[in-house]
């Protein structure tokens, strides 16, 4: 019996010493928090998703305090959220100008065709490692859904072969544009009127041939746009999102049907 209480007496005294020890290596090793970064912190929806180029909401709020990002970097972030972290860190709200993701891809099942039968892993990213020529289109999307892992918001989905993005949904955090191979995905402004679903380089003769979706780079809608938002670089045409008015006369002329509206096309 005494051999127990004797046990019970060392270990208790064993605990009180590393309790101790403890309080005074945290007493020792406290770093200041500034009080903005635990109230930024509130304001950031807590998604990890990475979409502002940090770590995570952790690291976002930091680096708001610190000055290293602005106030506006959280791409979730909804104008209240924004107005409010303004307000904690003392300067004028900065107007966000929201974005989405969308595909620069039409090409799907029925507008191309396979041209090998991949078996590997479905991954696009193992797919273009392969080095395996997929579809017929080599600028287009593979359909393996990489960018549909990476959403954290269930926002993209491959639909007949092509990826698509629900805009309801897309909160524009830019997972998605990370993980594609082929670059397709851009984040482009919310209230876009109009988008060019393509990013196929090759010569209108060539795309003709692998996609029925694809531009031709002909020009015609660059005749058409009355404030200079759209031009063709490398056989491709390329909207500004900011000169854009919507007039929609482009589409209306492209013979391939490749200029689209943003939330019209990308509906999963």
């Amino acid at each position: 019996m005494q051999g127990i209480v004797i046990a019970t007496l060392i270990v208790g005294v064993i605990g009180l010493l590393i309790g101790a020890a403890l309080v005074a290596a945290g007493k020792k090793f406290y770093v200041e928090v500034d009080e903005r970064e635990v109230l930024v912190r509130e304001c950031l929806p807590g998604n990890n998703c990475g979409g502002c180029g940090q770590a995570g909401c952790d690291a976002a709020a930091a680096a708001i305090v610190r000055g290293e990002a602005e106030v506006n970097v959280c791409p979730v972030c909804n104008e209240k959220a924004i107005r409010e972290i303004s307000a904690i860190m003392g300067v004028d709200s900065v107007q966000a100008v929201k974005k989405r993701a969308f595909v620069r891809c039409a090409g799907t099942c029925g507008k191309t065709s396979v041209k090998c039968n991949y078996v590997g892993i479905r991954d696009c990213r193992s797919a273009v490692l392969s080095g395996l020529p997929v579809w017929e289109c080599d600028y287009g999307c593979l359909g393996f859904g990489s960018c549909v892992e990476a959403c954290a918001f269930d926002a993209i989905h491959v639909k007949e072969g092509a990826a698509v993005v629900d805009p309801e949904k897309c909160t524009g955090c830019g997972r998605c544009a990370a993980v594609c191979p082929k670059n397709l995905i851009e984040l482009i402004r919310s209230d876009a009127k109009a988008a060019v679903a393509c990013s196929s380089k090759a010569r209108g003769p060539e795309v003709k041939k692998v996609c029925a979706a694809g531009c031709l780079g002909c020009k015609l809608c660059t005749r058409q746009c009355e404030t200079e938002a759209i031009r063709v670089e490398n056989n491709l045409a390329q909207i500004d999102y900011d000169k854009c008015v919507g007039c929609e006369k482009c589409m209306e002329k492209c013979p391939a049907k490749a200029i689209v509206r943003p939330v019209m096309c990308q509906k999963v």
